[in-house]
């Protein structure tokens, strides 16, 4: 849902800047900005820090290896 809103927002602003007349490509700001929170987001998602149950079970696997 945030991806799509990004792609649809950004699109929505570059097609403001084109009708205003395409001089300086002033939406470059919002999708740079809101493309480092997005890929920030993106990696909390993708890739979240382990909790609790993860840290036991990696703390077990590790003990039965010695």
């Amino acid at each position: 849902a945030h991806a799509l809103a990004y792609v649809l927002v950004n699109l929505l602003l570059v097609a403001i800047w084109k009708a205003s007349g395409a001089g300086f490509f002033w939406p470059v700001f919002p999708i740079f900005g809101w493309g480092i929170g997005l890929a920030f987001h993106a990696w909390s998602v993708f890739w979240p820090e382990p909790g609790p149950a993860q840290i036991d079970r990696e703390i077990e696997r590790i003990k039965r290896r010695r």
